[in-house]
């Protein structure tokens, strides 16, 4: 089983990505289970399973949902969970992040489930509390971080990567590498390469921006799904195999 934490800045399309290659790696035999991490629960919608119910909703309604109530698989394949959030302005999201990984545990998802691949889709901007906690050995093996050569997403990135240096002695996920998400930016390919040697590590990905994925998503799809046999699926079945190679077997 391999275990993938997904990290970027908000907004950076870091759930773009984590679907497009969850859909990829499907389409590579695997079984894939993603994770959304995020209070908005919008992870996993490119899969076509509909607004699930999440973790956190199930529980605050004082039900003891199983394994099948927060699991559901996607039109494309991809098992789906969304762990959600308090309600607004009422609690703490990482706190929830905490609780609904708990419970995953619990209910024993990873050894029922079985899945060969698993997905993390964490928001970046916070490295603390409950979102660092994708971060540990038991959860994730290896984290990725998308980022596009913009300033502000370049420093969310380095901070992420500071707090898996941090906390490398305690048993935590390592730094596997960077997906480059292009924004146009002026010299944009060598800020993100200057970033990932800084960090001893590689760009595993450099993804052009494309009319097709926003067209896809307009359709509840990732352009994985919408355009198979293309140029752009071949490009995120290239990222899969990068993500395998890169991460490690538990």
């Amino acid at each position: 089983m391999r275990r993938i934490a997904i990290y970027g800045k908000g907004g950076i399309g870091k759930s773009t990505v984590t679907s497009h290659a969850a859909a990829a790696l499907v389409h590579q035999g695997l079984r894939v289970l993603q994770i959304g991490c995020d209070p908005k629960a919008d992870s996993t919608i490119l899969h076509g399973a509909g607004k699930l119910p999440t973790v956190l909703e199930e529980l605050r309604a004082g039900r003891h949902p199983a394994l099948d109530d927060i699991v559901h698989e996607g039109k494309d394949g991809v098992l789906c969970v969304e762990c959600g959030g308090p309600i607004p302005g009422s609690g703490c999201a990482g706190r929830g992040i905490v609780t609904a990984f708990e419970y995953l545990k619990d209910l024993d998802a990873y050894r029922i489930l079985k899945p060969d691949v698993v997905l993390y889709d964490v928001l970046g901007d916070v490295v603390c509390g409950g979102f660092a906690m994708p971060m540990r050995g038991e959860y994730a093996r290896n984290v990725l971080i998308v980022t596009s050569g913009e300033k502000m997403s370049l420093y969310a990135a380095a901070n992420i990567a500071l707090a898996l240096d941090h906390f490398r002695s305690r048993g935590y996920a390592r730094l596997s590498g960077f997906i480059e998400n292009c924004r146009g930016v002026k010299d944009e390919d060598q800020l993100v390469r200057e970033l990932a040697e800084e960090n001893g590590t590689g760009v595993l990905a450099v993804l052009p921006r494309d009319s097709r994925i926003p067209e896809a998503e307009e359709k509840g799809m990732t352009a994985v799904a919408a355009f198979p046999g293309t140029d752009i699926d071949s490009r995120y079945e290239l990222l899969a195999r990068a993500m395998l190679d890169a991460s490690d077997d538990i």
